[in-house]
């Protein structure tokens, strides 16, 4: 029985490849239009390389939706869903959020404060997000002293509400169940076990 992924027959090889591909491409997708300074790097500040592409990341994506913001690939691959809506401006924001948190310095953590509640908070804000009135006001108070806890509250509504929301649209998206499909074509756990399957095809 095959036991190494070169030994595997190259149907199989040919099915990781063509996985990797998929993934590349629907990342870069998410690349597009984010030239916005706070979140153009799905790194999200990570002083590390981006994520190799390992199939069985996204199967791990379905299992929560913090599972899928903790994977920079996931996040990146939500994004590119998200801009398939035009609803991507929750999640912006909540990398946003979490870039500053990151900040040390009080001067520049109050400038970054009145830069993320312009663009995401106010009204008419360019890419204002779904908060409740009251969750907006208090927003605006905690900026008369801005620490690294004023945009919590928004932040766990944005998070609440795309986990219930778009999140669960997103695992049903075509471009999703696609993925998943690819991976456990590609995952040389499931070529190992269906080894004799590939072999005959």
């Amino acid at each position: 029985m095959c036991r190494t992924l070169s030994a595997f027959p190259s149907t199989c090889l040919e099915r990781a490849k063509e996985f990797k591909t998929r993934l590349g491409i629907f990342l870069h997708k998410s690349e597009l239009g984010t030239e916005s300074g706070n979140v153009s790097k799905f790194e999200r500040g990570n002083k590390h390389s981006k994520e190799k592409l390992v199939p069985e990341d996204v199967l791990v994506w379905k299992e929560s939706f913090n599972q899928l913001l903790s994977s920079q690939n996931g996040v990146a691959a939500f994004r590119a869903f998200l801009k398939t809506e035009f609803s991507e401006e929750n999640l912006e924001f909540w990398l946003a959020c979490e870039e500053f948190k990151k900040i040390q310095s009080a001067a520049k953590l109050a400038t970054r404060a009145h830069r993320i509640f312009e663009e995401f908070i106010c009204s008419d804000a360019p890419k204002e997000v779904n908060i409740d009135h009251e969750t907006r006001e208090l927003t605006r108070k905690n900026l008369q002293e801005a620490t690294t806890t004023c945009f919590d509250e928004a932040q766990g509504k944005t998070h609440t509400l795309m986990e219930k929301d778009s999140y669960p649209r997103f695992l049903k998206s075509a471009a999703y169940r696609d993925l998943v499909e690819q991976a456990l074509a590609a995952s040389p756990s499931q070529s190992v076990r269906h080894v004799g399957e590939c072999s005959h095809t």
